[in-house]
């Protein structure tokens, strides 16, 4: 369901373009040590659980299913959506490129920083067989780093959360962030006055208002990364006013950083 046309909003110093390379932009980041354990029932896709980032079944179909629950790395919420590239370190089954996972839920074992879907535990190894072979492990030593998340074919997307009450109550998800920057806040804006208010992270990925502005609603959406730098994405189509839990808008903007 498509965004009704709003004039565009640009903040200074930023471009908006579209990323065109394959999912797993490269990192100049240096690998971690950790540990990985796996969901058993995951053999396609991610687990079908609702998930601690508010993604629901979206979690477990997004990169195609190579996904992961994270401990530390879920930061309150913050980390929902951020890319790892996660490869084994035993050279004896394990691939050097290993896969790229997307952070759809919070969870730990014992010592580990990922719970990944099967299906994405599996690519790591070098074959069919090394992958029977990691699975039967369980857990394993891993070393990991965050990458740049890509989708060619989308631009962000809201989804009006199943617990929104209009006009009373406004709650949605942010689907297909590329880059490794952090959505760290959200304004949400009338379109005719500009005024704006500073939303709430109920959890994960989901922002929430109590007494939304009425009329056609504009996002503001602070993009932070581990360097410091900050950026507003502001995105060029607004939410209608006749907004509905369930509904899901294409914001008509994407990032590449």
């Amino acid at each position: 369901m498509a965004f009704s046309l709003h004039a565009v909003f640009i903040v200074s110093a930023l471009i908006f373009t579209l990323l065109n390379p394959a999912q797993g932009d490269t990192s100049t980041g240096s690998f971690i040590h950790s540990r990985a354990a796996y969901y058993p029932d995951s053999d396609e896709k991610g687990s079908e659980t609702a998930g601690r980032c508010g993604y629901g079944s979206f979690g477990a179909t997004i990169n195609y299913g190579d996904v992961a629950a994270a401990s530390d790395l879920y930061r309150d919420g913050v980390g929902c959506g951020a890319c790892y590239q996660v490869r084994c370190s035993n050279s004896k089954y394990c691939s050097d490129e290993g896969v790229t996972v997307v952070i759809t839920d919070q969870g730990s074992s014992d010592r580990t920083d990922f719970i990944m879907s099967k299906k994405a535990f599996r690519k790591m190894a070098q074959n069919p067989y090394a992958a029977s072979d990691l699975l039967s492990q369980g857990i394993v030593d891993i070393e990991y780093k965050r990458v740049s998340c890509s989708y060619p074919k989308n631009n962000i997307t809201i989804k009006i959360d199943e617990s929104s009450d209009y006009p009373y109550y406004l709650a949605f998800v942010i689907w297909y962030q590329q880059g490794q920057k952090d959505i760290t806040a959200v304004q949400l804006c009338e379109t005719i006055n500009f005024n704006c208010k500073l939303l709430d992270r109920s959890y994960g990925s989901v922002f929430t208002t109590t007494s939304p502005p009425s009329g056609p609603l504009s996002l503001r959406m602070l993009l932070s990364g581990e360097d410091g730098d900050e950026k507003w994405v502001v995105p060029v189509n607004s939410i209608p006013e006749n907004w509905k839990k369930g509904d899901i808008y294409d914001s008509g903007v994407q990032v590449e950083e």
